[in-house]
C-alpha cells in the first residue's frame, strides 16, 4: 500500500481496530540502512500491533534491516515477494523474486537469525508465465525450510511483462481455491488470504479454510468496516461506537500533528471514506478536499467539515447493527 498507510493512516486505523495488524508501506532496504530512519520507520505507541514491511533481496543487508526496524519496536517483519513496480524490479526484489525461491528462503533465515520477532513473507501465486501450482508450493517449501512465521499469499499472478502495478492489481483473475489448496499441502503454516476481500463478512466466512485475512484497498477506501473487525472476529466490543466517534477521537491527534508541522491533508486524505451512507458525507469530504490543503488548516477545519455530517455519523460496519 505504498503512499497508502504512512503513520497518520496507521494511527486512525487504530482507532477503528484494537485487534486488527496493521502493516507500513514497504520499505527498501537500502532506505533503512542509509536514509532517514526517524522519520521513515516513525510510529505512535498507539497503533501497536504494527508490521513493518521490507523490500530487498540481500540476506545480510534484510538482516541488518529487520534488526533495526526490531529495535525500533516493531511486531513483525514482512519481506515483500508481491510489489510488481517497475522499481523494485530494477532492483531485482518484490514480485520478482517468485522466480528465486530459494533466495527467498536465504533471506528469510538471515532474518530469522538477526531478531526476535516474527518473520513473515508477502507473495502472488506466480509471475508472467509460471505455474501457479509449481510456483507458490516452491516458495511455500522454501520458506517453511527457513523457518518464517507466516505466508501470506495475494491470490492473483503478477504480470511483470505486460501489465502495470495499478493493472496488476485487477487484472490478473482472483484464485482463492489455490491458497486454499497450500494451507492443506502445509497444515502447519500458518497462510494468510489476501486479494479482493470487500467486508468483513467475507473476511469471517474465510477464516477456517486459511489461517487469516489481509485487507487493503477496501480497508483504506471504506475505513468504517473497520468497526466490525473486533466484535465480529474476535468477539470483542468496538473501540468506538461510530464512525463519528471515531472522528472526534482523531482530533487531539490532529492538534498534535498540526502543531508540529503535519499539514492537514496529510492525515485527513485518509479519512475521506469514513461516513457511509450518513447524510452530509459528501459535503464532508468536500470541505477536507477544498480546506485541508489550505496554510494553516488545523483541527478547526476538521470540526467545520464533521459539522456537516447529519445524524451523528452513526453508521455502523457491515455485519453488526
Amino acid at each position: 500500500m505504498m503512499e497508502w498507510t504512512d503513520r497518520h493512516c496507521r494511527f486512525f486505523h487504530r482507532l477503528l481496530t484494537r485487534r486488527a495488524l496493521l502493516y507500513t508501506e514497504m520499505v527498501t532496504t537500502g532506505a533503512v540502512l542509509r536514509g532517514d530512519r526517524a522519520r521513515l520507520l516513525a510510529y505512535d505507541p498507539a497503533e501497536h500491533p504494527v508490521a513493518v514491511q521490507l523490500g530487498g533481496a540481500e540476506p545480510s543487508a534484510l538482516a541488518q534491516a529487520a534488526r533495526i526496524c526490531a529495535d525500533f519496536g516493531y511486531d513483525e517483519i514482512n519481506l515483500n515477494v508481491g510489489c510488481p513496480s517497475d522499481r523494485v524490479q530494477e532492483g531485482r526484489f518484490g514480485a520478482c523474486l517468485m522466480a528465486e525461491p530459494a533466495l527467498v528462503g536465504e533471506c528469510v533465515a538471515a532474518m530469522k537469525a538477526a531478531v526476535g520477532v516474527p518473520v513473515t513473507v508477502k507473495c502472488r501465486i506466480g509471475i508472467d508465465d509460471q505455474d501457479p501450482e509449481e510456483a507458490l508450493d516452491a516458495m511455500a517449501r522454501s520458506v517453511v525450510a527457513a523457518r518464517a512465521d507466516a505466508l501470506i499469499v495475494h491470490a492473483r499472478k503478477a504480470w511483470l511483462d505486460g501489465l502495470s502495478p495499478r493493472e496488476n492489481r485487477d487484472v490478473p483473475p482472483l484464485d482463492y481455491e489455490r491458497v486454499y489448496r497450500l494451507k492443506r499441502s502445509f497444515p502447519a503454516l500458518t497462510v494468510v488470504l489476501n486479494g479482493g476481500i470487500a467486508t468483513i463478512a467475507e473476511a469471517a466466512a474465510l477464516i477456517g479454510r486459511v489461517d487469516g485475512v489481509m485487507m487493503g484497498r477496501a480497508a483504506y477506501r471504506e475505513p468504517w468496516r473497520l468497526l466490525d473487525v473486533d466484535p465480529v472476529l474476535f468477539a470483542q466490543e468496538r473501540p468506538a461506537a461510530s464512525a463519528r466517534a471515531v472522528a472526534d477521537a482523531l482530533i487531539p491527534y490532529i492538534e498534535r500533528e498540526t502543531a508540529a508541522g503535519v499539514r492537514l491533508q496529510a492525515i485527513a486524505r485518509h479519512v475521506l471514506g469514513l461516513f457511509h451512507a450518513v447524510p452530509g458525507a459528501r459535503a464532508f469530504r468536500r470541505h477536507l478536499a477544498e480546506e485541508a490543503v489550505k496554510p494553516g488548516a488545523g483541527a478547526e477545519t476538521f470540526r467545520a467539515a464533521l459539522a456537516k455530517i447529519m445524524d451523528g455519523g452513526r453508521n455502523m460496519g457491515d455485519i453488526a447493527a
